[in-house]
């Protein structure tokens, strides 16, 4: 089994619906996100996928997120745009789009330094 991981950035505004707490008031994370795909087959370059491929498809989701208040973006008008569903909604956007040959392993969405959540699918 092989994995390749990438790395990326944005930055964004969200509250969360039905939390009592400080992070139910609009507030914005510069978050770090990490996207790990995972096979078995190398292509003719003895290679999973291309690592620039990977980040473009990382990029293009990102770019719908990115400056902009989470809460207003689909689907996180309805859903809570907490870490966890990010990183799900990255997962699931990322996966759609990979070769065949190719899947997705995880996808984590750090909100701060320290505390990330990661989905597994």
């Amino acid at each position: 089994m092989y994995r390749l991981m990438v790395t990326g950035r944005f930055a964004a505004a969200h509250n969360l619906r039905n939390f009592q707490g400080q992070c139910e008031a609009l507030h914005g994370h510069n978050w770090k996100v990490e996207i790990t795909v995972e096979g078995e087959k190398l292509d003719q370059a003895d290679l999973l996928m291309d690592f620039g491929e990977l980040k473009a498809l990382m990029n293009q989701a990102l770019d719908q997120l990115d400056h902009k208040h989470l809460n207003e973006v689909p689907p996180f008008d309805k859903i809570n745009p907490s870490s966890e569903m990010i990183a799900k909604w990255l997962f699931e956007t990322i996966g759609a789009q990979l070769p065949a040959h190719v899947k997705m392993a995880s996808a984590s969405a750090w909100e701060s330094e320290n505390a990330r959540a990661t989905y597994l699918g």
